[in-house]
């Protein structure tokens, strides 16, 4: 099992920047990959970007690549999103999740096994 509690949400202005955090807690976090998901009103969950165990390989959603950085402290249990250059379509619950099934990083949501409760980001314009 796996416990996964973001935080970091909030109300940002286009332009702004916000970060996201997400401990995790219950299985050795460096065994197995992490994720970061969103998902906007009325729309489906969508992919936001992927780190593996180590921290080494990292992907991203085309829609913020250059603009958001995930990454890893596995001393702390944490993974974190940093998201720059925000824009009013980045507005979405956001959430992280723990892949402990399958080594390589995966895409889809279906790839990941446990989920956080999600935290609100909205971006005024």
């Amino acid at each position: 099992q796996v416990q996964l509690v973001e935080s970091g949400g909030g109300l940002v202005q286009a332009g702004g920047s916000l970060r996201l955090s997400c401990v995790a807690s219950g299985r050795t976090f460096s065994s197995y990959a992490m994720g970061w998901f969103r998902q906007a009103l009325g729309k489906e969950r969508e992919f936001v970007a992927g780190i593996s165990r180590s921290g080494v390989t990292s992907l991203y959603a085309d829609s913020v690549k250059g603009r958001f950085t995930i990454s890893r402290n596995n001393a702390k249990n944490t993974v974190y999103l940093q998201m720059n250059s925000l824009k009013p379509e980045d507005t979405a619950i956001y959430y992280c999740a723990a892949q402990t099934l399958r080594v390589v990083v995966g895409r889809l949501a279906n790839d990941y096994d446990y989920w956080g409760q999600g935290t609100q980001i909205t971006v005024s314009s």
